[in-house]
């Protein structure tokens, strides 16, 4: 295995059965690697402890977390864990691979999203978080760099994600600047970060995928303590509109849950224009 990842550039072997074939990025913990795996014969993605953090215990501690919510969890809007080695020179996980870019290239690449993708892609998000929910978890990086917009759109990266109860006793910021939630910024001073602190990041993610620009500007940090969010464009539904300033509202007792997001997109979703093949409607 390479000890450093100034030496790896594809094509090698990141663990037994495990070929590199593209550095996807990563964190301050992890590098992120597109692999082949040989036992599955297809493309994975490998998460992999960088090699200066291997003995380092708050590393251990979150690859580890990591390792056991993964686990626990079974959703089609959630990539799944394969297979991991806890014991190994550099501990990693191995997870699915999904076909499909980042919400945030899309928005980079394109702009706004155009509504039938738009709301595919909140309702696949509304549905995965709904269950993350219900697992009793909080996830705390919803973002769009974190939305694979595929078919349907998944929500990767579970490094920081916590129990409700965890995130609950947490008395320092964590999370994604832009797309933290109020109570996220100043824990306890502006509220308990819990699961609604996810329904404020869904709401931001909502709103740039829908204008293309953020809810908040990025200087000062943390404009959501002390601004409101820009307005969005003219060409967004209202009724989409207000589903958004609802997840983004100042006290998280006032946020909508998950499941009422999706009931509320429901009748959005039913209003697009059916599709159409070779003069045939195409019905579900």
């Amino acid at each position: 295995m390479p000890s450093s990842p100034d030496t790896m550039t594809g094509g090698e072997l990141l663990a037994p059965g495990l070929t590199g074939l593209r550095e996807l990025g990563g964190g301050e913990s992890y590098e992120a690697w597109l692999a082949f795996d040989e036992r599955l014969l297809a493309p994975v993605v490998v998460k992999i402890v960088r090699p200066h953090l291997v003995d380092d215990a708050p590393t251990v501690a979150a690859y580890r977390r990591e390792l056991e919510l993964l686990s626990s969890l079974a959703h089609p809007g959630i990539a799944r864990l394969f297979a991991y080695d806890d014991e190994a020179e550099r501990p990693y996980l191995v997870i699915e691979h999904v076909d499909g870019p980042t919400l945030s290239s899309l928005i980079s690449r394109f702009g706004h999203l155009p509504e039938h993708q738009l709301l595919a892609v909140a309702v696949d998000l509304g549905s995965a978080l709904h269950y993350v929910h219900g697992q009793g978890l909080c996830h705390l990086d919803i973002k769009p760099s974190n939305v694979v917009a595929g078919a349907p759109a998944k929500l990767i990266d579970f490094s920081i994600a916590m129990t409700a109860e965890q995130a609950a006793a947490l008395t320092q910021p964590l999370g994604s600047d832009e797309y933290m939630a109020p109570e996220q910024c100043r824990p306890h001073e502006r509220g308990v970060v819990g699961q609604a602190s996810d329904v404020w990041a869904l709401g931001a993610t909502l709103f740039r995928a829908a204008a293309g620009f953020r809810a908040f500007d990025r200087e000062p940090r943390w404009a959501q303590l002390t601004d409101e969010p820009h307005l969005l464009p003219h060409f967004v539904d209202p009724a989409f509109a207000e589903i958004i300033a609802d997840c983004l509202a100042v006290d998280p007792a006032d946020r909508p849950t998950p499941s009422q997001v999706v009931d509320r997109l429901d009748p959005l979703v039913a209003t697009l224009p059916k599709a159409r093949l070779s003069g045939f409607s195409v019905r579900i």
